[in-house]
């Protein structure tokens, strides 16, 4: 299971500093080098959508590193 949280650090993902809320729109920014406005504004429309929007952001939550490389899920499973 290290080596799948591993694999996520590598992609260069991170949570941006930026956040309002869990920061992920702010991560995907920095990593795409788009506006932030813009994604924040994509991941609003995708709530619309029945189901993936709100599934597809908790799962991006639990995966997506901090600023220090923390993985929410991981701390989780670890305790």
């Amino acid at each position: 299971m290290t080596s799948f949280f591993d694999s996520i650090r590598r992609t260069g993902f991170r949570r941006g500093p930026g956040r309002i809320l869990g920061g992920i729109a702010a991560g995907l920014a920095a990593r795409l080098g788009a506006d932030v406005t813009v994604i924040r504004l994509l991941v609003l429309l995708a709530f619309l959508l029945p189901g993936i929007g709100l599934g597809l952001y908790l799962v991006l939550w639990a995966l997506l590193p901090w600023q220090d490389g923390s993985i929410p899920l991981e701390r989780l499973l670890s305790r």
